[in-house]
């Protein structure tokens, strides 16, 4: 929890502070490919962009902002982050990370980071340019590096904004209670075509633009020198790594995967953390905002908008097939670009700028919901909401209210009776629950196009996404990856199990974590058990069947249920209770609308297909249909434990 709670709120507006921002006063001077030592002698390239006047550069000591990224730093995007920057007075530094483009060194996802950024951290300290203030930011690995990076506690680090990035890629990261997320194998293909390999050797690119991502997915277990990875020896390392080691073990537990382990060490200085309800990280997030604030003097801030994953779409107003309303958009909020946000942050504590960012509530959220249900002009949902700015996380004055599973499908406050038989289904991992949209990021296949300039391989934009990211009706529709004819909605599915309220009397506000706690068991010794929340909207003339929004969702793998980091079967037949995590949200449910909830064992590709063998995770022989039960009687209170806030 934050370090002051407090039962009120007051209005989410966006303060610019235009005239208290940084002035672009500058021209820019770029030094390229600077070689930047690290400890064990490895050099990684750095592009440095210098305040300049008449093309020379302004002598002087400067506040340095630096983004370190695996995605090229000579692209335009983060070009053009370092020259606003650096307009207005400061050093801009972007560098790429160990193995990656013009950086020496192998590459193994995550796991030099901490000790690479502390490292680039003293090396600018120690620069005749620099006045020893250094900020960070950066947007997913380019969170992940920041957060590691501070682990190591650098001396000249000031100021932090860490966006959409996880926490503990064992627990709710790379893994999610034992499932493991597939976009971090999709990611080691198209990581695999940005390589310096893959740059070298125009075989090497080819056999990667030539692999069908999705009939790997199918294919799954990925084997060992049987596929394009094996091409690119240290990317298929840390791809079979990831997905063949299940158990808790030291492994885990370095700065560059577990941030949490090492929140002692962490640096203590103003750390602003941005993430999207539908984006991959929420959760990570929170617990993030919630350890430091507990831990350090800070400032430790967080600001969630209702988006999905990427850079820029906190400046859109829609996730997937809904929309928010124009209220959503920060570049909306704030009539500038987006690092025009980020200057408030870095003027403040980098420059001492007394622009009042500090004097803010710790928590700025978007609550979703509230709109009219209507079709918008773009053919999208108008779901609406408004920003609410809050002093703690969880929010002191949440009720958290136990909503009951029923065997009638009904979902309700009053628990269920003594008796009602389980409800069942049959899970085949050959016939998996589609992935329609979530909370979900990187999951993307490498579409085919010719080499770029001089040979480089194709940027990141080419890439298919193989789910939708955000919100979208919860139907199977043509195209979609794993779904098929009639294209029903997943309700009608025989593996997924709906629970739904009654429609609401009231506007009910559900703000926080939420918790899936089930009663279950398996015919198999190992099994998954996922639950999914929806907001249900009515019959209207826009939307004939309704729509079926999906606000959040989570998965639990049976073998992993005590959350100890140790593989533990079932007993078939037996009645265990699990607990389902699911990503923490904000939606107001419009009277009229219904709560649901889906219960099932796959959702497929965002997660692997769990086999039902209990055989070693991501090495299984086969896979064999599992009958799973749900318990919901007076024995076994099968629920979901909403945050609701009053109104």
């Amino acid at each position: 929890m934050a370090s002051e709670a407090k039962s009120g709120t007051t209005a989410g507006s966006f303060e610019s502070n235009q005239d208290k921002l940084s002035k672009p006063r500058y021209g820019v001077l770029i030094a390229k490919d600077v070689m930047v030592p690290m400890r064990d002698g490895v050099r990684l390239a750095a592009d440095i962009y210098f305040p300049a006047i008449d093309g020379k550069a302004v002598e002087g000591r400067w506040p340095s902002v630096m983004q370190r990224t695996p995605y090229n730093k000579s692209d335009v995007h983060y070009g053009g982050h370092a020259e606003y920057f650096c307009k207005r007075g400061y050093v801009g530094i972007v560098m790429d990370c160990r193995g990656r483009f013009n950086s020496e060194g192998d590459y193994y996802h995550f796991i030099n980071e901490a000790e690479d950024g502390y490292d680039t951290c003293e090396w600018i300290g120690r620069q005749t340019w620099s006045d020893g203030r250094i900020g960070t930011f950066g947007v997913s690995y380019g969170s992940q590096v920041q957060s590691a990076m501070a682990t190591q506690n650098p001396r000249n680090l000031a100021a932090m904004i860490p966006t959409e990035g996880p926490s503990n890629i064992y627990e709710y990261g790379l893994r999610h209670d034992g499932a493991f997320q597939l976009k971090f194998l999709t990611a080691g293909f198209w990581f695999g075509l940005m390589s310096q390999e893959a740059r070298d050797n125009p075989a090497i690119r080819k056999a990667l633009e030539g692999a069908r991502m999705g009939d790997w997915l199918w294919r799954l277990p990925l084997k060992r020198g049987q596929s394009p990875l094996a091409l690119i020896p240290n990317y298929e390392s840390f791809v079979i790594d990831f997905m063949t080691r299940g158990d808790h073990e030291p492994f885990w537990d370095q700065p560059g995967f577990n941030i949490e382990a090492h929140y002692d060490e962490h640096s203590d200085v103003p750390t602003y953390l941005v993430c999207g309800w539908y984006d991959s990280w929420p959760r990570a997030m929170f617990i993030h905002f919630m350890e430091l604030s507990r831990r350090k003097k800070g400032p430790i801030k967080i600001l969630m908008g209702p988006w999905i994953h990427g850079d820029d779409t906190v400046e859109l107003t829609y996730s997937g097939d809904v929309d928010f309303g124009p209220e959503a958009s920060l570049k909306g909020n704030l009539g500038e670009h987006r690092n025009a946000w980020r200057l408030r942050w870095f003027d403040r504590w980098l420059k001492g700028i007394g622009n009042g960012v500090d004097e803010e509530p710790p928590v700025k959220m978007f609550v979703m919901g509230g709109g009219s249900g209507r079709r918008n002009a773009e053919g999208r949902l108008d779901h609406g909401g408004r920003w609410r700015d809050e002093y703690e996380w969880p929010l002191a004055r949440t009720r958290y209210t136990n909503y009951y599973l029923h065997p009638d499908g009904s979902l309700s406050p009053q628990s269920p009776g003594s008796n009602g038989s389980p409800s069942g289904y049959l899970y085949d991992p050959n016939h998996p629950v589609p992935t329609i949209s979530g909370s979900l990021s990187g999951l993307a296949e490498i579409v085919p196009m010719e080499a770029g300039v001089h040979g480089d391989p194709p940027p990141m934009t080419r890439l298919r996404n193989l789910a939708v990211q955000g919100a979208m009706h919860q139907a199977e529709y043509p195209g979609g990856f794993a779904c098929k004819p009639p294209y029903l909605p997943l309700s009608a599915r025989q593996d997924v199990l709906s629970f739904q309220t009654a429609p609401l009397e009231q506007d009910v506000e559900v703000t926080g974590s939420i918790i899936v706690k089930l009663w279950a068991s398996s015919s198999a010794p190992d099994t998954d058990f996922t639950a999914k929340l929806l907001d249900i909207y009515p019959s209207s003339n826009d939307y004939p069947d309704g729509y079926h929004m999906n606000i959040t969702e989570g998965i639990v793998r049976a073998r992993y249920r005590d959350r100890s980091g140790k593989a533990k079967l079932l007993e078939p037949g037996a009645v265990y209770p699990f607990e389902i995590i699911l990503e923490p949200t904000s939606n107001l449910f419009q009277a009229g609308h219904r709560i649901r909830v889906d219960i099932s064992s796959s959702n497929f590709p965002r997660f692997d297909i769990n086999p039902n063998t209990g055989e070693p995770v991501g090495q299984h022989t086969h896979s064999v249909v599992a009958h799973n039960k749900v318990f919901h009687d007076s024995q076994h209170e099968s629920h979901i434990v909403l945050p609701v806030i009053p109104e």
